[in-house]
């Protein structure tokens, strides 16, 4: 249950953050985006490994490194969180009503891959920073994944909104950043993503056996 609480608490600040910087059109949201995630991952690491992200708890899975029970649950804190959060979000700010993103034709797909691109890389820097024996105990984890956010963000998000986690898309559709009728596109991208990553990572550390 404590691994679970931890990733309401960062998913919640995390995407809490992601409304309070889009809807009150803050300057260089990506970078306050980047340093919550990295902030909340040196906080919860060492309890719960710091996913806030149903994507990189996917990937993880895929790693071996978390049961089906925990993927589970780790789920269900980290959406719960990302929902609190923009609605939380959406009460302070008050913006004026904004246009949700609803990507379509070749926009659509120019947003799944971008979408998928940069989820996949957070969840493969995961993977290597913060669940790896080869990089076990290192200090820049944290860093290292706030820091892909915050560049995912600067990169694409003006192609697919930058939310490479399926909780802040279920936030950003709460708070009318993202059309609910397109939030498919988001939930199917990251997981591809996060998925792919896992797979990615079992292979290039497998270790080669000499006969």
């Amino acid at each position: 249950m404590r691994k679970y609480i931890v990733e309401f608490i960062g998913t919640f600040f995390l995407v809490f953050t992601v409304g309070c910087a889009v809807l009150g059109q803050v300057a260089l949201a990506p970078l306050a985006i980047g340093a919550v995630l990295m902030t909340m991952v040196y906080a919860g690491g060492h309890i719960s490994g710091g996913h806030f992200n149903p994507a990189v708890t996917l990937a993880v899975h895929v790693r071996g490194k978390i049961s089906r029970e925990d993927l589970a649950g780790y789920w269900v804190a980290q959406v719960a969180g990302g929902f609190l959060a923009a609605v939380v979000a959406k009460w302070l700010v008050n913006p004026p009503t904004v246009k949700a993103l609803s990507p379509t034709g070749r926009a659509l797909w120019q947003a799944m891959t971008a979408e998928a691109l940069f989820t996949f890389a957070l969840a493969y820097v995961v993977l290597n920073v913060a669940t790896s024996e080869d990089t076990k105990d290192n200090s820049f984890y944290g860093l290292a994944i706030g820091f892909t956010v915050a560049a995912g963000a600067f990169a694409v998000g003006g192609i697919s909104g930058g939310a490479f986690n399926p909780a802040v898309a279920f936030g950003a559709a709460t708070m009318g950043l993202f059309a609910w009728a397109k939030i498919w596109l988001w939930l199917i991208a990251t997981l591809v993503g996060g998925a792919v990553a896992g797979f990615v990572y079992r292979y290039v550390t497998a270790k080669v056996v000499v006969a």
